[in-house]
């Protein structure tokens, strides 16, 4: 498809928001709704689509994973819908009311942005979170997936467009540009069209996106998550939480890349890695903690650690290790190479706790919790449209109230200003 088409595409998407504006929360929770009972019903088509897909795609690409669908995958999406549905809309409230001496009476109103253009990779299950919580929150979507899961993402919009033009909807509230790389650009130059652009993907995809967008822009950055194993951590609880972090799912943003130890509890090291070899999980440790996992931790699966191991998004069954003499080194070694995504801290010193919370600059910071639970769904909002790690308007995982702006209204009885 030539780049005109394109920007037809985008276009429509724009026109069709004033159509969205006329629906009421209850009209568009029966769509969501709708759109999930007829995912559930169409999964053997989705899976067929997902498998011509993989098929194009080396197992041992970390990306697999995440392009992967199944029946229960499937089905957690199509719940994560409904559980949208269900959250009290996020639109038409009153965020700040005052009235002004001269008896102007002002008011913030959450409204929404318009036209949300998602760029995405491998990620088929972002087609739906998308979906739904634009839809929720009032604004059109224009879907730029990867070629990786064109097959995918076609299939999942069809059943989208089908329910919307049941329900006498312009199918252009979610629209799915071609898997080009022209789209991409003809996306990131829509200024008019498209209010705004989230990258979901990798660190190369987000500075792409970040330096040649003339649309704003909210970061989801890439997701280098640490975990540190203080001196007063337990290692029951750390053991679990380890190994939860790292090989839950590794292709995922908040998946463990570093964890970092406290020089007194390296004899604890052997017991606390000792469930990730069941994974294959490849260490690279520091001369300390190398030293430490020698001879109880497979061979052909440990390695020394240099400077590229650390700072890295692994998305694999990869992760390093660095030793430390206390808390500060923890936070220090975490502030060079943090992504200010997710970090972790293992203590049982409420103190220490504390000033690990308070001192780490990242969106989610953890204490005896998986950094796993980075994710909308888990935080009870619903589906998420990203992780944000940038600070601006939104920051964590983006759901409806991220998907909102807000305007003033201001009513008067004829006041007119003096000076």
């Amino acid at each position: 498809m030539n780049m005109t088409n394109t920007y037809e595409m985008i276009r429509n998407a724009a026109n069709a928001v004033s159509s969205l504006q006329g629906c009421s929360n209850e009209k568009i929770n029966d769509i969501l709704m709708q759109t999930s009972a007829r995912l559930k019903e169409k999964v053997g088509d989705v899976l067929c689509a997902n498998e011509a897909d993989l098929m194009k795609m080396d197992k041992s690409d970390p990306k697999y994973d995440r392009l992967k669908l199944t029946e229960e995958r499937l089905m957690s999406i199509a719940n994560d819908m409904e559980n949208v549905a269900g959250l009290p809309s996020p639109l038409g409230k009153v965020l700040m009311e005052e009235r002004r001496p001269n008896g102007m009476l002002i008011k913030k109103l959450s409204v929404p942005f318009g036209v949300i253009g998602i760029i995405y990779e491998a990620r088929p299950n972002v087609t739906f979170d998308v979906f739904s919580l634009c839809m929720k929150s009032g604004n059109v979507c224009v879907l730029k997936g990867g070629s990786d899961a064109e097959n995918t993402n076609t299939a999942l919009v069809e059943i989208i467009h089908e329910v919307l033009e049941n329900n006498g909807l312009d199918k252009s509230l979610c629209v799915l540009l071609p898997a080009d790389r022209e789209s991409t650009s003809c996306l990131l130059q829509s200024v008019g069209l498209v209010d705004l652009v989230i990258p979901r993907g990798s660190k190369a995809l987000i500075q792409y996106v970040r330096e040649n967008s003339r649309v704003p822009v909210i970061e989801t950055g890439a997701g280098i998550c640490h975990t540190y194993f203080d001196k007063y951590g337990d290692k029951e609880k750390g053991r679990l939480i380890i190994n939860n972090a790292k090989t839950r799912r590794v292709s995922v943003c908040n998946a463990l890349d570093c964890l970092i130890i406290h020089r007194d509890r390296l004899s604890d090291l052997p017991y606390l890695c000792g469930k990730l070899s069941e994974s294959n999980v490849k260490i690279y440790a520091d001369e300390e903690s190398f030293l430490a996992l020698d001879g109880s931790y497979p061979a052909e699966l440990l390695f020394h650690s240099d400077e590229n191991s650390y700072g890295t998004e692994f998305l694999d069954y990869k992760m390093s290790i660095k030793t430390v003499e206390n808390i500060d080194s923890a936070i220090s070694h975490i502030g060079k190479y943090s992504s200010k995504h997710s970090e972790c801290i293992i203590s049982e010193d409420d103190k220490l706790v504390d000033f690990f919370q308070r001192r780490v600059d990242a969106a989610c910071v953890y204490s005896n919790v998986s950094t796993a639970f980075t994710d909308g769904a888990q935080f009870g909002f619903g589906a998420e449209i990203g992780i944000s790690t940038q600070k601006m308007h939104a920051r964590g995982p983006m759901a409806l109230p991220e998907l909102t702006t807000y305007k003033y209204l201001i009513t008067g009885e004829g006041q007119i200003r003096e000076k």
